[in-house]
Order: structure tokens, then sequence, then C-alpha cells
């Protein structure tokens, strides 16, 4: 069987002008706690209204006309919440 022929590779040079300057990166510090009460308060809070739409939504006559839109808000709460967790550092 005939001996297979060797590619010989060229030894890999970067290019002489490209010189990346690098910038230095603002880091940011904690976040407020004023921001995570609030966060934390809004997922309480639509907590709270759904346990209420459960519990008393029949002694609350406001709370029974506003019908299935209570799961709106107390989900829109919840999820509101979650959503400001991500910016929490």
């Amino acid at each position: 069987m005939p001996k297979s022929k060797v590619r010989k590779k060229t030894v890999y040079t970067p290019p002489a002008g490209d010189r990346r300057t690098t910038t230095p990166v603002k880091v940011k510090g904690p976040t407020n706690p004023v921001y995570v009460a609030v966060f934390l308060g809004l997922m309480l809070l639509g907590l709270v209204w759904l346990v209420v739409n459960y519990l008393a939504v029949d002694y609350i006559p406001w709370m029974a006309a506003l019908g299935p839109a209570n799961f709106l808000i107390g989900f829109s709460l919840i999820v509101i919440g979650l959503l400001m967790t991500m910016r929490w550092r």
C-alpha cells in the first residue's frame, strides 16, 4: 500500500497592525435595598391578591365584580416582581 503524503502546516502569525485598545469596564455596585423591597413586595402582593381571591371573593363586592381579571392582576404582579429580579445585583 502506498504511503500518503504528509502536509506541512504553516505556523500562524497574527497580523502586525491589529492592536486593539481595551476600555475598562465600569463595575456597577449592588442594587439599592429599596429596589429589592419593591420587587419582593410586588411578588407578595400578587400572592396575597390570589389568596384573597380564592378565600374571600364572596365577601368583597368590588373584587367579585372583577371576576377572572383577579387572576390577571395577581399573576401580573408576580411576573413583574420576577422580571425585576433580573436586574438585581
